[in-house]
């Protein structure tokens, strides 16, 4: 018989790969979403609840419903702009709304939860690649909240018994590959995305921030990561949980930096059309260097990333290229 998750955020960007993911996997995902920033449209494997993560009382009727095994929670403000416009906000969803799911799961006998984390919770690296035990010092609203959220789940395992599964993510990227579902965000602030759009004619020029960093070529170093390879990685964390495993937390990154400038190349490339490129002042709060060491997560939960920059491209240049005709 089918295992059933309770997926917030689930109609998002990362949630929607992860419930195709469990899908293929043999779980049956719950989309808990409000909507506000996902779309009903990516609710395609499994059944759409509608409701906030901040309302108990609809969190105790959905989880009655379903009854779900497990809980991944996705549902969270990530504009790191916004956040430091309105921490408000952000402390109130992503804090108090995850405190509330959390102790409504509890009450509808769920013991285990798959958490979206980010290495923003890391701020500056002072080591490269950065590991889990790297120091946690964020440097806005947005990674605090979530640096919160995995301090409150550390300390519900000591004295709750409530066991969890922290993934930081570095840069998630590209798109379903049969083009089912894909990256649309309002605003969009995302690297690939904003090329790809600056490439279709939908957006006019690409602004690089910064090509004065000591890097190899000045443009800031990212790791970018799959969208599917992140989902893969949810399903054998949900699997290491369900099969008892303790409370932990991973870094979710290929372990190989890219430049901006060869992203943008790579860019280039694979859509065959040029595109302005605008290189303005570096951003306030942006390192020079993410990259993740991604060694725990391939010994204890045996996950290796399959998929290169090219293939992250490839399948956002798909998916892009088919919303613009969507939209016309």
């Amino acid at each position: 018989m089918s295992q059933t998750v309770l997926v917030t955020g689930g109609a998002g960007y990362v949630g929607s790969h992860v419930c195709l993911a469990l899908h293929e996997a043999g779980f049956t995902p719950v989309v808990y979403d409000n909507l506000s920033n996902g779309h009903a449209a990516f609710v395609q494997w499994g059944v759409l609840e509608q409701g906030d993560i901040r309302d108990g009382a609809r969190l105790d009727e959905v989880i009655a419903t379903h009854r779900p095994v497990a809980v991944l929670h996705f549902a969270a403000l990530i504009e790191v702009g916004e956040s430091v416009k309105a921490p408000g906000r952000f402390y109130e969803n992503n804090v108090a709304g995850a405190i509330t799911l959390i102790e409504a799961a509890r009450r509808g006998g769920v013991e285990c939860m798959v958490f979206s984390s980010t290495c923003a919770t890391y701020g500056d690296p002072v080591r490269l690649p950065m590991d889990e035990t790297h120091p946690q010092a964020p440097l806005n609203p947005y990674g605090r909240s979530k640096l919160m959220v995995e301090q409150a789940l550390a300390d519900y395992s000591t004295y709750a018994g409530f066991r969890s599964v922290c993934l930081r993510y570095f840069n998630a990227a590209g798109a379903d590959e049969q083009g089912r579902i894909g990256e649309r965000h309002h605003p969009e602030t995302h690297a690939i995305p904003l090329a790809l759009q600056t490439a279709l004619g939908q957006r006019s020029g690409f602004k690089l921030f910064g090509d004065d960093y000591d890097t190899r070529d000045g443009t800031a170093v990212r790791d970018y990561i799959h969208v599917m390879d992140l989902a893969d990685a949810h399903v054998r964390a949900l699997k290491y949980l369900l099969q008892g495993g303790e409370t932990t937390v991973f870094n979710l990154g290929t372990g190989t930096g890219t430049t901006v400038k060869e992203l943008i190349d790579t860019i280039r490339r694979t859509t065959n059309l040029p595109f302005e490129v605008e290189t303005v002042a570096r951003r306030a709060g942006d390192a020079p260097v993410l990259v993740a060491d991604n060694a725990r997560a391939r010994e204890v939960l045996g996950w290796r990333p399959t998929r290169d920059l090219t293939d992250i491209i490839q399948s956002a240049w798909r998916w892009h290229s088919a919303e613009r005709e969507r939209i016309g």
